[in-house]
């Protein structure tokens, strides 16, 4: 297989991941109601709904799918499996 297929590949497996990770952000973000959630703080100063959590915790996923995928494929560039 040569480089540059595999350089498409890495490029679709990539905008995969953030489609879906996209797609489950915003679905979670639809379902969780906004006033449902916790507070951080001793007076409760900063309320936290678990609509926004799950968002960025989906967006975090595909951030780091992506790190390892890009990292994998630099080793296996310099040769190691």
């Amino acid at each position: 297989m040569s480089i540059m297929t595999q350089t498409v590949q890495l490029a679709f497996r990539i905008a995969l991941v953030w489609a879906g990770g996209f797609v489950l952000a915003v679905a979670v973000r639809a379902i969780l109601p906004d006033k449902i959630g916790f507070n951080l703080g001793s007076e409760g100063t900063l309320f936290l709904p678990y609509s926004r959590i799950g968002f960025w915790t989906c967006l975090l996923a595909a951030l780091t799918v992506t790190a390892m995928v890009v990292v994998h494929s630099m080793l296996v560039d310099f040769g190691l499996r």
